[in-house]
């Protein structure tokens, strides 16, 4: 048994192998400070039985051989915060009175007017469901982890459980699989899909176990992209007014990444409402997120957006004078496709670092508005005297490395050997223009010196 703690909460793994060694275990984790969260065990669909002991003792014991099971586990005070005055027992539900959650931060892309439909593509595509549905074909659906569900608009609610849901509909329905072009799921028996007409669910209020949510999807085991995570981040802080270095004990991370998730969301946000970008227009169907939160911390990226520092917190980060600005980070991190312009930026590493040593220079920014390449604007913003200084350097290094392998290498062909003499030639009109060049600027400087200067 392996533990990880993480600011007040850390992740379990067990692997046993008798029904002793689990029991041994089980009494290991009821041991203070960390409890299993007291509705379920949260133990993945691929284990075979769970027997949980009473919410009071707060432990598991998994009676099968050979099981392997991940525990998410978390400090006794936040635990008693989710449950405190709280019906967490599970029931239940007809799935057709469930609905995905629109607002999950995985779904919001869909946008406000899309239908069930439109979440569950987005869901298959994007986000694995086809493994979920593989397993609950082959095991059912796991009963010690219901459903989290909230009546919102006389509906329920999804608020945790989207992909199991999601692979419950498919499952269960060869239309909606035509549909979606859904072609590689197994055919399930009449009494399977009797038996997922109903699912066990537990009734919340999404402000009420977001804590779980947070931890789950933004430093547990099923992790949210980047987007995802701040779009969540910024709802616990906007919304229910929570503090985020709270949210980051909570969730487990470092308070700077947290906050780095917001200030860059929540930037996004205010050039959307500006109208200066917005998502739908990135060039490539990926939205790469974490360039912005990341580039935002770089000196040339930082002072041409003049985001706002991240303490204290700050909804609107970016000056109005330099929102014009921020959206035209946006194009050069995202492109622009109702302009068929790609984005300068083709990956995180190296073109981001490249991007802002571009925006340091004046030059460079301008080569960037000429729609020039990202080598020419850095280019340009570097000038003549460091490129010429970066190729001489490079040139050396390539030759040094050669005449190191000449011995074994170099087997007498001519058009080497030719190369290797015009190399020669180069090199010596090189040297010839610089030693013009250094004795010129010499008597430059002599003859400006006045008579009687030693």
């Amino acid at each position: 048994m392996q533990a990880r703690p993480s600011s007040g909460v850390a992740m379990v793994r067990l692997s046993w192998c008798d029904g002793r060694s689990a029991r041994d275990a089980a009494a290991v984790v009821a041991r203070p400070p960390l409890e299993v969260l007291p509705w379920t065990g949260f133990v993945y669909p691929y284990v075979e039985s769970l027997a949980t002991v009473s919410a009071g003792t707060a432990a598991c014991a998994l009676d099968c051989a050979g099981v392997r099971g991940l525990l998410l586990m978390a400090s006794r005070r936040s635990t008693a915060k989710l449950a405190r005055g709280r019906d967490l027992s599970s029931e239940m539900v007809s799935t057709a009175m469930l609905r995905l959650d629109p607002n999950n931060p995985r779904l919001q892309q869909a946008g406000r007017d899309a239908d069930e439909e439109d979440l569950l593509a987005i869901l298959w595509r994007e986000y694995s469901v086809d493994e979920v549905a593989m397993s609950i074909a082959e095991n059912g659906f796991f009963p010690h982890e219901p459903l989290f569900v909230a009546k919102e608009e006389q509906q329920l609610v999804v608020i945790e459980g989207n992909r199991r849901l999601a692979a419950v509909r498919l499952l269960c329905d060869a239309e909606l699989r035509q549909r979606l072009g859904v072609t590689d799921l197994p055919e399930i028996s009449a009494s399977q899909q009797s038996e997922l007409e109903s699912l066990p669910v537990i009734r919340c209020k999404r402000k009420d176990v977001w804590q779980y949510v947070g931890f789950k999807h933004v430093n547990g085991p099923q992790v949210w992209n980047s987007l995802a995570k701040a779009q969540y981040i910024a709802w616990v802080r906007n919304e229910l007014g929570t503090d985020l270095q709270d949210v980051a004990r909570t969730i487990g991370d470092k308070h700077n990444t947290v906050a780095r998730l917001y200030r860059a969301y929540m930037a996004l946000e205010q050039a959307e409402a500006n109208d200066v970008y917005s998502r739908e227009r990135r060039f490539r169907r990926h939205f790469s997120f974490s360039h912005l939160y990341t580039g935002l911390d770089y000196p040339g990226i930082r002072g041409f957006t003049r985001i706002a520092p991240l303490d204290p917190p700050n909804e609107f980060p970016i000056p109005k004078r330099n929102i014009k600005r921020f959206g035209e980070l946006c194009v050069w991190l995202w492109g622009d496709n109702t302009q068929s312009k790609p984005p300068v930026v083709k990956s995180q590493n190296p073109d981001l670092r490249r991007l802002d040593e571009a925006l340091l220079s004046d030059r460079g920014l301008e080569a960037l508005r000429a729609n020039f390449d990202l080598d020419t604007a850095v280019g340009i913003a570097r000038g003549d005297t460091a490129l010429f200084r970066e190729a001489l350097v490079t040139a050396k290094k390539s030759l040094q490395d050669a005449r190191g392998k000449v011995v074994t290498g170099f087997k007498g062909e001519q058009d080497l050997l030719q190369d290797a003499e015009q190399i020669v030639e180069i090199a010596e009109l090189l040297e010839d223009d610089m030693r013009r060049i250094a004795d010129g600027r010499r008597r430059h400087r002599r003859s400006r010196r006045k008579p009687g200067d030693s």
